[in-house]
């Protein structure tokens, strides 16, 4: 794979203009980083592409090693394309995947024999003998012979020349969990807790995620010619750093990869954020002080010595590596109330405005769009109850069902109800009867992981549908003004969705032409398991931009939200509403309305903490934040960054 030349700490690079920039920067393993996953993606994805044709053209085969999961998704989407529409030919391509689930039969939702054929062996013309992927289906004692002939058909190819990785929260490398060495080999091993909840979304529960798999070693990894491993997302922003920058050490494996000579990490903006060159680039580097680096290192020097900001004094920024921003401002005085002015403008009780502003539409129309059924009261509930309150025109759209995060107990219970509820009101329910029964028998029947009937999939549709309207309803939001918008491409009920298609882009374009808003609420917190919220958010944005020249669109200003998954730093909080004691009960009453996913959720993610428990914790700790920065104290925040791109 060809590697850009190193660009200047702005991030520009010597690359072609029509290559996205990447920022350059190093610690122990060098890393690349680029402003979203799909600019990832399509760098990577051209650069395999160019070492198959360079290989091709050499009549040699082109071996690489690769990788599953969310990560390299778009990577082998990239490659398909590429075959279709541009020729690239993956007939001398030899392939190793790094792990398989055991037991695992291929045919089955969750396996990796599947997971590669449906996005990429089945798209393009790499021979059937040429793919390897660790079998799931052998018996157990046989295991360790096939491992040694999985090593040993590696090295009669000569080896791997680029190896694909993504990595997991504990810092494992295909499936090598801590404690795995430099000399581990292609073996079977026993799944972390972490791993296993990690991928408890795609097995439709942990207590169904197998406990074993077959994995390539750490010492397997490192024989590659080439490594790459690619990280999105906040959630891995911690894990990257500490393998990129940290000390070697058999609990982190990915650390291991220090050790090699032709390693590299390739990241978004977001996984690449608790690196040091980007965390604090002013300690790495001349750096252009504009008003967003100023705000996040005055903010970040403040809550490092636990000085509000109108107190960090002289010395402070001298002696933190901010001498020459106290140049460029000549006292701390003036960059601390330049930058207390700032932030003290964020609060405000009136996310739309008040009534009495001159300019100022009121009351406005407003659409906050919620990807699953629970996000609006969970993320902003508080300021949902407000402008309600304060007498806006409130839509609240649900992109998805959420049908897959409702456990089949519930379901059954339902189904259970509405025959009890025929027969006590003596309603003549054949039909109603027929369905339920026939869904009370598929559920006493089903297997872990089952794909749901059709009807089941929609009875736990509508036990979300349900709760969103009580939910909505505790917060002031009229029913009328609900829109379940079911977007096609979640519809397939399994975690693996869709790519998003023309029809959901077009059921967003429509709504928002029919409300014409002033205001559009978005979730912006892109670490949910299951990638369901970045999904919609790339719909939502990309409706916005076809509506771009509607007149409406010219005064509308789009919001992102966070706190189902994770919040947003205090340096990129543009609008922070607080709540009353009283506003962050009722919230909570709102939440609780969503019953299913009350006490367990059926994907909880990294965090085993209920809903309600988050996002009070992650409101309650950015009002404290604001607290320490010196501003007045809150029962708790909600935090919001504004959409630029309509109008820079």
């Amino acid at each position: 794979m060809n590697t850009q030349q190193p660009s200047d700490r702005s991030g520009t690079s010597n690359s072609n203009p029509a290559t996205p920039q990447a920022f350059h920067g190093g610690g122990k393993i060098p890393f690349r980083m680029y402003e979203d996953s799909k600019q990832v993606s399509q760098v990577v994805a051209a650069e395999i592409a160019d070492l198959i044709k360079e290989r091709a053209a050499a009549g040699k085969n082109c071996v690489l090693g690769l990788a599953t999961g969310s990560t390299p998704v778009n990577v082998y989407s990239e490659l398909v394309r590429m075959h279709r529409e541009e020729g690239l030919s993956l007939s001398n391509v030899i392939t190793f995947n790094l792990d398989e689930y055991f037991p695992m039969q291929p045919d089955c939702l969750q396996s990796y024999v599947r997971f590669m054929r449906e996005h990429l062996f089945d798209h393009v013309d790499i021979a059937e003998e040429n793919i390897h992927i660790p079998d799931g289906t052998i018996p157990a004692e046989q295991v360790a012979d096939w491992c040694r002939q999985y090593e040993a058909k590696i090295d009669s190819v000569g080896g791997i020349d680029v190896q694909l990785l993504g990595i997991g929260r504990t810092g494992h490398i295909g499936f090598n969990e801590p404690g795995s060495g430099t000399e581990s080999l292609t073996r079977l091993i026993t799944l972390d807790r972490l791993t296993c909840i990690d991928a408890a979304s795609d097995f439709f529960g942990i207590e169904n995620v197998p406990r074993r798999a077959i994995t390539m070693g750490v010492g397997t990894i490192l024989k590659a010619r080439k490594i790459v491993l690619l990280a999105f997302g906040e959630n891995k922003a911690g894990i990257v750093a500490r393998s990129v920058q940290g000390e070697m050490t058999p609990t982190i494996p990915a650390t291991f990869l220090q050790t090699h000579p032709n390693t590299e990490f390739i990241l978004d903006s977001a996984a690449a954020a608790e690196l040091q060159d980007i965390k604090t680039p002013w300690l790495s580097g001349e750096i252009e002080w504009d008003k967003a680096m100023v705000r996040r290192a005055v903010i970040g020097l403040s809550l490092t010595l636990s000085k509000p900001v109108l107190m960090l004094t002289d010395a402070d920024y001298n002696e933190n590596g901010l001498q020459s921003l106290l140049a460029e401002y000549g006292s701390a005085y003036e960059i601390n109330l330049h930058v207390f002015k700032q932030l003290q403008n964020t609060i405000t009780g009136w996310a739309a405005g008040k009534p009495d502003q001159p300019g100022v539409v009121f009351p406005k129309r407003i659409v906050l769009f919620s990807p699953h059924p629970d996000d609006d009261v969970i993320s902003m509930g508080g300021t949902l109850i407000r402008l309600a309150e304060q007498g806006h025109e409130v839509h609240v759209a649900y992109q998805t069902s959420g049908n897959i995060a409702v456990f089949d107990e519930d379901a059954l219970r339902f189904a259970e109800f509405v025959t009890d509820f025929c027969d006590t009101f003596d309603i003549n329910h054949d039909a109603i009867g027929d369905l339920t029964q026939t869904m009370i028998k598929f559920l006493n029947q089903k297997n872990a992981g089952e794909v749901d009937l059709q009807q089941m999939q929609q009875l736990k549709g509508l036990i979300r549908r349900g709760e969103a309207r009580a939910g909505a309803r505790i917060c002031g939001v009229q029913d009328k003004n609900l829109h379940y918008l079911d977007l096609p491409f979640y519809e397939t009920g399994v975690v693996r969705k869709k790519p998003i298609g023309e029809e959901d882009i077009q059921i967003t374009i429509d709504l928002l032409r029919k409300v014409k808003p002033h205001q559009i609420y978005a979730a912006g917190d892109l670490s949910d398991p299951h990638g369901t919220h970045r999904t919609c958010l790339d719909v939502i944005f990309e409706a916005c931009r076809r509506c771009r020249d509607d007149d409406w669109m010219q005064e509308c200003d789009v919001w992102l939200y966070r706190g189902a998954w994770q919040e947003w730093p205090p340096h990129e909080i543009e609008m922070a509403v607080p709540l009353s004691p009283q506003e962050v009960e009722r919230k909570r009453v709102a939440i609780f309305r969503h019953e299913s996913q009350k006490d367990r959720a059926l994907f909880p993610g990294p965090d085993a903490r209920e809903f309600w428990q988050r996002a009070e914790a992650r409101n309650a700790k950015t009002a404290r934040i604001y607290d320490e920065l010196g501003l007045a104290q809150y029962q708790a925040l909600e935090g919001f960054v504004r959409w630029k791109e309509l109008r820079g």
